[in-house]
């Protein structure tokens, strides 16, 4: 059959148009692996279509807020309204969280997503709770908060909501241009300190960006968001995430040029992070999308993580370490330092929490 790759399990190229895994290989808690094969029926097409095609199962969870405890992360509680991201990121470390749905961290990442249509009111209730103490909130740490399906569910704008009505500080990271559509919420908290955003910016070349995030906004209306929020009083800052070697790292300083010129005021990078399904999915897109030097980038990235594909220790999974990892970093304070962006994050503030009167106790002002 025309495209179908013979004795692989990747979908030929015009079957996955706009999706970053070349795979959808089963997760490591399955008992059986799933190999694509062609009966000679054009089953191989509707296979691919159905692997393709975006679809989104509504969750019902029991709370919103999840904990962590990493010493490496900056926040210690988080919100995710989404499982699964359409934008398709091939590096995301979030993919392997589909495996524990019984779902491929490759193109069922991407295409069989979650939505949780009660979050916020869940979000409410946790927050009204009697033990509960304020502190930053992050959003789109995990999945990107304004991938395409908010347009529809518009997820993030009910949680903005509710973090305003409670005085909540909030920071929320993304690399679409759809978080202008609640500048208006967002303007509002930042007049009190309870907001920061951070936008992703991987490349400036659209081309490059399509490879590696092709349902994300393009670099160019990235940028452009940052200097809309800027002039709306919103603090804004830009991660160079994930630098890749010898794929995007050569655009660090032009990166972060274009993000001072667009009104950034800090800027911040993780070296790419490979754990558990992401070395296989990586190797698979990268040996397809740049068989000229996949072998060059698996050594630099095994270089950076003491002959490894990973090294999850705290400290040095963000960064890395080595020659490549000390120059990447070196490259990184000088740029940041030249072009003012060696800012900190602005912290938020906590004081002004104060959970709004909830339906019921107007009226019992008056009793």
């Amino acid at each position: 059959m025309k495209g179908f790759e013979d004795g692989s399990s990747a979908f030929a190229k015009d079957m996955r148009r706009g999706r970053g895994a070349v795979t959808n290989t089963s997760g490591r808690f399955e008992n059986q692996d799933r190999v694509v094969s062609d009966d000679g029926w054009s089953s191989l097409e509707d296979l691919a279509q159905h692997n393709t095609k975006t679809s989104v199962t509504l969750e019902t969870p029991r709370s919103i807020i999840t904990k962590n405890q990493s010493p490496d992360i900056p926040f210690d509680r988080s919100i995710n309204p989404y499982r699964g991201c359409e934008h398709g990121c091939i590096y995301c470390f979030a993919r392997p969280t589909h495996a524990f749905l019984g779902l491929s961290p490759g193109l069922d990442f991407e295409a069989k997503l979650f939505a949780k249509p009660d979050a916020p009111q869940l979000l409410e209730k946790e927050l009204r709770s009697k033990n509960y103490h304020p502190q930053p909130i992050a959003i789109g740490t995990n999945t990107d908060p304004y991938q395409p399906i908010d347009r529809q569910y518009r997820l993030m704008r009910q949680l903005l909501d509710v973090l305003r009505s409670f005085n909540h500080p909030v920071t929320i990271t993304t690399k679409s241009a759809l978080i202008l559509r609640d500048i208006d919420i967002l303007a509002d908290m930042a007049t009190q300190g309870l907001v920061s955003v951070a936008i992703s910016v991987t490349s400036l070349d659209a081309k490059l960006s399509r490879v590696m995030e092709p349902r994300a906004s393009t670099p160019m209306k990235r940028l452009a968001a940052v200097s809309v929020l800027r002039e709306a009083g919103i603090p804004v800052g830009v991660l160079t995430s994930p630098m890749i070697p010898a794929i995007n790292d050569h655009e660090l300083e032009d990166i972060l040029s274009a993000s001072k010129n667009a009104g950034a005021l800090w800027a911040s990078y993780i070296l790419l992070r490979m754990p558990f399904e992401i070395k296989h999915l990586f190797r698979e897109w990268l040996y397809e999308n740049f068989p000229d030097r996949a072998d060059k980038v698996i050594k630099l990235i095994k270089d950076t993580r003491g002959g490894k594909d990973y090294d999850a220790q705290w400290g040095k999974r963000m960064k890395g370490e080595g020659q490549y990892a000390e120059l990447l970093a070196s490259r990184f304070k000088l740029a940041k330092r030249k072009y003012g962006l060696d800012n900190k994050t602005p912290p938020l503030r906590t004081d002004l929490f104060q959970p709004p009167l909830a339906t019921g106790d107007q009226l019992a002002l008056f009793g």
